[in-house]
């Protein structure tokens, strides 16, 4: 999924922190879209694997919600939502398309690393891809509670999300082609620090994604 989706899901993980606890509504919806966001920074580096842990966030998050609960702080609770939001992430890439330069053309069964049994999960496709039609009706399904129930910046937020998420959908499709003609103009001695996608498909090859 996009990371408008992830983001969206983030704060709609910290709404009932929120509103059970109006004092920390402002940290838990702020940790929440930053735990969405988190994963997807290792977008050229070795995606899905260097900051997806599917097991790992998860035991990480079910603890902090506990700290949180027992002993609620802006520090314990921000950081329960974040675990939480960093997890639901992880997990939900594996209901969306693989990992390849046109997932819609389901080439890949690589949707995301699960460092705990050192293997790679496979895609279920349910949301199709990342940017597909599914994917924004999922964003805005989620942004609906939020606009009904945020008002000032973090109603504004919401709106930049979903902009950011319509406009990525619209150039989705042709985001691969862009990719390979930028890329078969740059110099050969930078191709081996690019996402192994990008070059393959530059260059014709079978798609061998980045293991490393």
């Amino acid at each position: 999924m996009m990371l408008p989706t992830h983001a969206l899901a983030g704060m709609v993980l910290a709404l009932p922190v929120a509103l059970a606890a109006p004092e920390y509504a402002g940290v838990a919806l702020l940790a929440g879209l930053l735990g969405g966001i988190l994963p997807d920074l290792d977008l050229y580096v070795a995606h899905r694997k260097t900051l997806h842990y599917p097991v790992y966030y998860s035991v990480g998050g079910a603890t902090a919600v506990v700290a949180g609960v027992l002993a609620p702080t802006p520090l314990t609770v921000a950081v329960a939502v974040f675990l939480v939001a960093a997890a639901v992430h992880s997990v939900s890439d594996v209901f969306g398309g693989g990992l390849e330069l046109r997932p819609w053309e389901e080439t890949s069964e690589r949707a995301v690393y699960d460092h705990f049994r050192g293997r790679w999960v496979a895609p279920r496709r349910w949301v199709g891809y990342d940017g597909s039609p599914a994917d924004l009706a999922l964003s805005v399904a989620l942004a609906v509670p939020l606009l009904a129930t945020q008002t000032g910046l973090l109603q504004l937020v919401v709106v930049a999300t979903l902009v950011v998420a319509v406009s990525y959908v619209a150039v989705r499709r042709a985001l691969p082609s862009l990719v390979v003609r930028l890329v078969s103009v740059l110099p050969t001695d930078v191709h081996p620090h690019l996402p192994e996608r990008y070059v393959a498909s530059r260059t014709g090859q079978s798609i061998r994604l980045e293991e490393r």
